[in-house]
C-alpha cells in the first residue's frame, strides 16, 4: 500500500526555491489543486520578494459540517499555533477562497533544519486547516478526556459536500466514513478493496493498528446523522482510535491518514483499474499475435538459384494467362 504524504510537493518546491535563491526570483502568480478538492493560489511580487500571498479554497462543506467564517472550527487557532509570526491572516480572504495568508519568508528560522521543518509545515496547510477540529478531538483522547462542549456525533468535511463522522469518547474515538464513488467500476473495485483492507488488519504484523470494520449499511454509531449523509454506494468504513495511536509524534500522522482516507482508497482503486486495463491490453495483443501466426500463408514465394522468386499461381489464374 502507498501512503499519501502530507506536504504539497508543488507548494513546498516553490517555497524552497524562493528561500534558496531569493535574488533570482521573478514575479509569480500560479494555481495548484491537491486531491481535486483543495485549490491554492500563490502570488509573489519582486517588489516584495520575501512576501508570499497564499490563498486556499476548501471543499464545499455539507449541511451537517459546521464552518465559521468559511473555515472549520479551530482553524484560525491552529494556523497561529503552527506558523507563529511568519503568517498574517488577511480578513476578508480573496474572492473565491476560504483563507488568504501573507507569509513573511524573512522571518524563517536561521537554522536550516528548523527552517525546512517550518516550510514542510506551511506546505501541509491542508492538514492544518481541515484537520483542526480532528486534532482537537484526538488531543483530548491522548489525555483520555472529552471536551464538555463537544457533540456526541461530529461531522467533518473531507470532500466537496461530503463528510465523515467522529464519535468522541474518553477511552476511544470512533471514526466512520461513508464511501461514495461516481463511476460504477470504481464502486465495485472500492467495495472489494475495502473488504480486503479490513481482512489485512487481522494479520499479526498489524496488531497495533486501529481496528477497522466495513459494512454495506450504516453502523449504529451514525444514529442521528442526516439521511443524506447515510447514502454510501461503497459501504461504510469504521476505525477505532485509541490513545496509543495519538501519543507524541503519532498525532500528526494519524490526523493526516484519517483526513485523506478517501483519497487513499481512490488512489489504489485507480491504480487497480489501470493495472487491469494494462493486463487486458497485453492479453488482447497476445491473442492477436496467435491469430496472425495461425493464418495460412497463401502467398509464399519460392526462391530460385539465381536469387529471383516467382509467385505460385492458382489454376484459375493460370488459365487466364
Amino acid at each position: 500500500m502507498i501512503l499519501l504524504q502530507s506536504p504539497s510537493r508543488f507548494l513546498l518546491q516553490i517555497l524552497q526555491d524562493r528561500v534558496q535563491s531569493p535574488e533570482k526570483g521573478v514575479d509569480l502568480d500560479c494555481h495548484s489543486v491537491e486531491f481535486g478538492d483543495v485549490r491554492y493560489h500563490i502570488q509573489i511580487s519582486m517588489k516584495k520578494p520575501q512576501v508570499m500571498v497564499l490563498s486556499v479554497s476548501l471543499p464545499i462543506p455539507p449541511p451537517e459540517a459546521i464552518f465559521y467564517s468559511g473555515l472549520p472550527v479551530g482553524a484560525i487557532e491552529a494556523i497561529k499555533a503552527a506558523y507563529g509570526p511568519i503568517v498574517q491572516i488577511l480578513d476578508p480572504p480573496k474572492d473565491g477562497y476560504n483563507l488568504t495568508m501573507k507569509l513573511y519568508l524573512s522571518k524563517l528560522p536561521s537554522d536550516e533544519e528548523q527552517r525546512q521543518a517550518l516550510l514542510v509545515k506551511i506546505a501541509s496547510v491542508r492538514e492544518v486547516v481541515l484537520g483542526a477540529p480532528l486534532r482537537v478531538v484526538l488531543k483530548k483522547l491522548a489525555s483520555k478526556t472529552v471536551a464538555p462542549d463537544v457533540d456526541q456525533l461530529i461531522a467533518l468535511v473531507h470532500r466537496p459536500e461530503e463528510s465523515f463522522f467522529l464519535v468522541p469518547q474518553a477511552e476511544k474515538v470512533i471514526v466512520v466514513y461513508p464511501m461514495r464513488f461516481q463511476d460504477s467500476i470504481d464502486i465495485v473495485l472500492a467495495s472489494s478493496f475495502l473488504q480486503e483492507f479490513v481482512e489485512a488488519r487481522r494479520t499479526a504484523a498489524l496488531n497495533n493498528a486501529p481496528p477497522c470494520m466495513w459494512s454495506p449499511s450504516p453502523p449504529f454509531e451514525l444514529k442521528g446523522a442526516p439521511a443524506e449523509a447515510l447514502t454510501a454506494n461503497a459501504g461504510f468504513v469504521t476505525f477505532v482510535i485509541f490513545p496509543r495511536h495519538v501519543e507524541g509524534k503519532k498525532l500528526d500522522r494519524t490526523v493526516w491518514n484519517l483526513l485523506t482516507f478517501h483519497a487513499y482508497v481512490s488512489y489504489h482503486v485507480k491504480c487497480s483499474e489501470g493495472f487491469m486495463h494494462t493486463r487486458m491490453r497485453r492479453r488482447v495483443e497476445s491473442l492477436i499475435q496467435a491469430l496472425d501466426r495461425a493464418k495460412p500463408d497463401t502467398e509464399k514465394s519460392k526462391k530460385v538459384v539465381q536469387g529471383k522468386s516467382f509467385k505460385r499461381l492458382s489454376l484459375k489464374e493460370a488459365r487466364g494467362i
